[in-house]
């Protein structure tokens, strides 16, 4: 007789428990809930206010009275309209890139970019804090995959020298503020590097536009290195207020190249008009609000330093990412249920996202966050820490 047929669903679902048991031992399990309305929100990416904009909502009011919600179709088919040709036009323009594309989120952008332009034979060296959409695409794409240590340039610099190989390309993947350490690396070293070595240089600046750049377009602009940028990827979903992505480009082929090659470019249903019509008039309101930018920077260098002498562990900078390291997964969740009793909406990151034992809140500073609002949050979070038991 055959042998019983093996009940797949049970197997499945015993895989699937067992995962979720290990989580949930280890403080890991993560859970999707409904945000809910707080007093004071420091958790999500909008960091200049933007997604309530007024004049983001009417843009999109006058383009649904006058076309469709949705795109309908793949970019190649129909779903390429007016719309998405005049954002390219202006993120192009902004950035001072020749030729750009937009994508239906970041993660699609970065995945497709690198996943399709890179190629095995090529090197790809990039820093170990870089996005998991950088990383997933780097190994699509089948190239040789190096990691080197956070913002650490020399051993990058170690990597490019005793790495040669001719007839390959060479890469290197950066993020401009790293969206954990809310950090960037140093640029005028990287364009040393470039001109020596001569890598192509791909740039994820997802959580720097709008907080830096004389127009809000970046830390590269900012530090006046956009033109040895070679791939330049950026969001509408942070402080542009929207949703969707971009990427540009300083060689026109590579555009006309993803076109034809990358899947999710090609069959996915295109950005919704709306959104582009929102993505535009985010581009235009960033540009307003860039000359307030000096005011947001200082706001993040004095919060780091209240901080600091409140003796929590954070990171340099002034963008709007401030991580508190705290260490323990279950003492991170623990702070993040104090800290929402009190009404204060923060991030609460473990790994695989960040290194084992550096759990942290994550800190998202606005364009609107005050004083009061972040003297709220340290005396919150010192009457957290004030009730913990001492270790002996």
């Amino acid at each position: 007789m055959p042998p019983p047929p093996q009940n797949s669903p049970a197997l499945l679902r015993a895989r699937a428990q067992k995962n979720l048991d290990e989580r949930t031992a280890r403080g890991r399990r993560r859970e999707l809930r409904v945000a809910a309305p707080m007093r004071i929100n420091l958790a999500d990416n909008d960091y200049l206010g933007l997604a309530n904009d007024e004049e983001i909502k009417n843009a999109v009011r006058a383009a649904l009275a006058s076309g469709p919600v949705s795109a309908s179709s793949s970019p190649l088919v129909r779903g390429y309209q007016a719309v998405h040709a005049q954002l390219e036009a202006r993120l192009c323009a902004w950035h001072g890139f020749p030729s750009g594309l937009v994508w239906n989120s970041g993660y699609a952008a970065n995945h497709s970019v690198i996943g399709m332009l890179a190629a095995p034979g090529d090197l790809i060296f990039a820093d170990r804090l870089i996005h998991n959409s950088l990383i997933a695409g780097i190994l699509k794409s089948g190239a040789k995959f190096t990691r080197f240590e956070h913002n650490d340039l020399e051993e990058l610099e170690k990597l490019l020298r005793d790495q040669p190989k001719a007839g390959s390309a060479r890469w290197v993947i950066t993020e401009s503020v790293y969206s954990m350490d809310g950090d960037s690396p140093d640029f005028a070293r990287l364009v040393e590097m470039k001109r020596r070595h001569g890598f192509i240089w791909m740039l994820d600046e997802a959580h720097a536009l709008g907080w830096y750049g004389d127009q809000g377009q970046g830390r590269a602009a900012e530090a006046g290195v956009a033109g040895e940028v070679d791939i330049l990827v950026g969001t509408f979903g942070k402080a542009l207020g929207g949703m969707g992505a971009y990427s540009v480009f300083q060689e026109p082929l590579l555009r006309e190249a993803l076109i034809n090659q990358a899947g999710e470019f090609i069959y996915s249903t295109y950005l919704s008009p709306l959104l582009a019509a929102a993505a535009l008039a985010g581009v235009g309101r960033v540009r307003d609000l860039a000359a307030q930018a000096g005011a947001r920077r200082t706001r993040s260098v004095q919060f780091r330093e209240d901080l600091k002498t409140r003796g929590w562990q954070t990171a340099p900078g002034d963008s709007p990412i401030v991580p508190v390291v705290i260490g323990e997964d279950k003492a991170v969740l623990a702070l993040h249920a104090h800290l929402n009793e009190q009404g204060i909406a923060v991030g609460a990151i473990r790994p695989p996202t960040v290194p084992e034992g550096t759990a942290r809140l994550r800190i998202s500073l606005k364009a609107t966050t005050t004083a009061a609002e972040l003297g709220e949050l340290l005396e919150a979070m010192g009457k957290w820490r004030a009730a913990q038991p001492t270790q002996s």
